[in-house]
């Protein structure tokens, strides 16, 4: 029995999360998405200079995993995520989801970042103008807007 409770309480250290390939410190972001896509390839690299380890899974269709995740379906984008207990959908820069994981507010289950707006992370085009957009919130209710951004930097 003092073998299972010594294994229970290394089990979140950082000892454990370096045998398994996780950094100390740094959350492991698992992302479904098309191999095909840059601009999903583009955010993977922003969250990866954001600090977050990254399981990069390549499926020819996220959409059986959305749908085991519960994203709405008037949230989608072009990629889906997990990290920390939450569920990400599309652009949501680094800062958003790092918020998140530090504020944990109540009835939060993830957060989305619909359609694709030029600007967001992943979605640069140099010479154009980046949009403001919504990282909506979802979960317990109604959706509500969780921040809002201009390209990546928050407004």
């Amino acid at each position: 029995m003092r073998r299972r409770s010594f294994l229970a309480a290394l089990a979140g250290t950082s000892i454990v999360r370096h045998a398994l390939g996780q950094p100390a410190g740094r959350q492991l972001l698992r992302v479904w998405r098309d191999p095909n896509c840059g601009c999903c390839s583009g955010w993977v690299e922003h969250m990866r200079a954001a600090g977050f380890s990254v399981e990069d899974n390549l499926v020819a269709s996220p959409a059986p995993v959305r749908r085991m995740l519960g994203i709405p379906s008037d949230l989608l984008s072009c990629h889906a995520a997990t990290v920390d207990g939450y569920t990400l959908e599309g652009h949501v820069p680094a800062l958003a989801v790092k918020r998140l994981m530090a504020e944990r507010p109540a009835g939060i289950r993830g957060l989305a970042v619909p359609a694709m707006p030029t600007g967001s992370p992943g979605m640069e085009v140099p010479g154009e103008a980046p949009d403001t957009y919504d990282v909506i919130a979802f979960g317990e209710g109604s959706y509500r807007p969780f921040m809002r951004f201009r390209g990546g930097e928050p407004v």
